[in-house]
C-alpha cells in the first residue's frame, strides 16, 4: 500500500524452540516499523517481535514503532479476581523494555491500555470501515438495528447506530464460566428488522451464535456480524456454520485465509489502507487523528 518494499529479516527456531532473529539491512538512523499481530502462535509471535525490536533498537535504529493490529493479552487488562494477573499491562512493559518508541494498534479491549504504556500508543478504529462495509454490502441496512453482545460493547454499537442513523438494541448475557454463556436477554425491538451484530473480537463465537440465535427468536428476518478481531479459534468455524448467521464480517488484523475455505459466511474488511497511511502520517509527522473518523 506505501509502495516500500518489506525489508530483508531472517526468523528462525533453533531446536531447542529458541527464536533467532536476523535484520538482513542496515536500520542505522533509521525510522523502523515492526508489524505483528497477536494470533496464532501467539507466545512465540510476542517473542519474536521483542526479539525483532530489541535487534533493531541494538542496530542504533532512530525511532521502532511496534504495529500490533491485535494487541495480545488485551483482555487480561484488570485484576477481577484474586490473584489475577493483569498481562496486559506486563506485555506494556516487555514492549517498552524492548525498545518500542510508539505503539500503533486498533480497537483494543478496553481503550485504557494505553495508559498501561509509557509511550505514545495510537489506537486506530476500524468504525470508519465497518460503516462503509455495511453502506455497500448489506442491502436495505436503513431497515436494521445495530445490536452489541454484551453490555461491555454497547459504546461501540451505540456509536456506529447514531452515524448511520439507526437504532441499537443489547443482549445482556449470563456468564457461568470464562467462554461459556448461560443465558442472554434481549433488550430492545428486533422484529422485521436486519439485526446487526457489533463487537470487537470473536474467539469460539460461542457468543454470537447465542445471540444470532436469539435475535432470530425475537423476530429479526436477517442477522449480520461485524467483528474487528477475528481471532476464531477452537469450533468457531462449525458455529458460524451452524448458526443462523447470514454473514460474519471480521477485519484482517488476523490472518484469516485458510478459515474462509472452510467457511462460506466469512468475509473481510481490509485494514491495509488505515495502517499503511497510519505509517505514512507518523513518518512524516503528520496528524493521525483523522484515520479515526474516515475510511481509508
Amino acid at each position: 500500500r506505501l509502495g516500500t518494499e518489506l525489508s530483508k529479516a531472517v526468523v528462525l527456531k533453533y531446536s531447542n524452540q529458541e527464536t533467532s532473529v536476523t535484520i538482513g539491512e542496515s536500520v542505522r538512523d533509521e525510522d523502523v516499523y515492526i508489524i505483528q499481530s497477536g494470533c496464532g502462535e501467539i507466545n512465540d509471535n510476542l517473542m519474536e517481535l521483542l526479539i525483532m525490536i530489541n535487534a533493531c533498537k541494538t542496530a542504533s535504529a532512530r525511532r521502532i514503532t511496534a504495529i500490533i493490529p491485535c494487541f495480545p493479552y488485551a483482555r487480561q487488562d484488570k485484576k477481577d479476581k484474586s490473584r489475577a494477573p493483569i498481562t496486559a499491562k506486563l506485555i506494556a512493559n516487555m514492549l517498552t523494555v524492548a525498545g518500542a518508541n510508539h505503539v500503533i494498534t486498533m480497537d483494543l479491549h478496553a481503550s485504557q491500555i494505553q495508559g498501561f504504556f509509557n509511550v505514545p500508543v495510537d489506537n486506530l478504529y476500524a468504525e470508519p470501515n465497518t460503516l462503509r462495509y455495511i453502506a455497500e454490502n448489506i442491502p436495505d441496512y436503513k431497515n436494521g438495528v445495530i445490536v452489541s453482545p454484551d453490555a461491555g460493547g454497547a459504546k461501540r454499537a451505540t456509536s456506529i447506530a447514531d452515524r448511520l442513523d439507526l437504532d441499537f438494541a443489547l443482549i445482556h448475557k449470563e456468564r457461568k464460566k470464562a467462554n461459556e454463556v448461560s443465558r442472554m436477554v434481549l433488550v430492545g425491538d428486533v422484529k422485521g428488522k436486519i439485526a446487526i451484530l457489533v463487537d470487537d473480537m470473536a474467539d469460539t463465537c460461542g457468543t454470537l451464535g447465542l445471540a444470532a440465535k436469539t435475535l432470530a427468536e425475537n423476530g429479526a428476518e436477517k442477522v449480520y456480524a461485524i467483528v474487528t478481531h477475528g481471532i476464531l479459534c477452537g469450533k468457531a468455524v462449525q458455529v458460524i456454520n451452524d448458526s443462523v448467521l447470514t454473514k460474519v464480517v471480521v477485519t484482517n488484523t488476523v490472518p484469516h485465509e485458510d478459515k474462509k475455505k472452510v467457511c462460506p459466511k466469512l468475509d473481510t474488511i481490509d485494514i491495509s489502507g488505515t495502517l499503511a497511511e497510519a505509517i505514512r502520517r507518523t513518518h512524516n509527522g503528520e496528524s493521525v487523528s483523522y484515520l479515526f473518523n474516515h475510511a481509508v
